[in-house]
């Protein structure tokens, strides 16, 4: 059984998934990749409201930490959650994606220096990063809006790169310093 729940935040609607003890999915209406969610996994979904006497307590507790983050505090807890199909490339830049501090960023990059390092190669593809960074079910939790191109380039956000930007400025970035990519629209 999955759980799905709808929360209004200030940048529209986002979608809690849980399977009654985890959290395992959060995306935001409209997402790219929100076809890979609970919708299109073949379980039986129920969704919730925040008054349903079976909403797991794992939704309740992702609602209070979006709250959190998003008056523009850092939560000081996270939701317990669990990745599917998390092979152990994912798991090691999902790793490095929640080393990423509140209010700073990398680049694709530098997770690939790090996951090269710590795999004793001499390069990691920045595109593969790219890729697992991409696939990440668990956006905000798992700042995968942290992650920028080289050079400063707001790419790569399947929520859109408008929230990509709002993310980033909630957390007091200056989002102004970094570039559009001239082939991607903003969304």
């Amino acid at each position: 059984m999955k759980y799905i729940f709808e929360y209004a935040s200030p940048l529209g609607k986002i979608f809690i998934e849980s399977d009654g003890d985890f959290l395992t999915g959060l995306w935001f209406e409209y997402s790219f990749d929100e076809k890979k969610h609970a919708e299109n996994s073949g379980c039986e979904i129920k969704k919730v409201s925040a008054d349903s006497p079976d909403l797991p307590s794992v939704i309740s507790e992702t609602c209070h930490w979006l709250d959190v983050y998003f008056s523009g505090r850092e939560p000081d807890f996270t939701p317990e959650f669990k990745i599917e199909n998390l092979t152990p490339f994912r798991k090691l830049v999902v790793d490095e994606m929640l080393k990423i501090p509140f209010g700073a960023t990398t680049t694709y990059g530098d997770i690939a220096k790090n996951i090269a390092a710590k795999k004793g190669l001499e390069k990691m593809s920045a595109q593969a990063v790219g890729g697992a960074v991409g696939w990440n079910p668990l956006c905000i939790v798992v700042p995968c809006h942290r992650v920028l191109g080289t050079d400063g380039k707001l790419t790569g956000y399947g929520g859109g790169i408008r929230n990509k930007i709002a993310l980033l400025k909630i957390e007091g970035i200056d989002a102004e310093k970094f570039t559009l990519p001239k082939s991607r629209k903003f969304m």
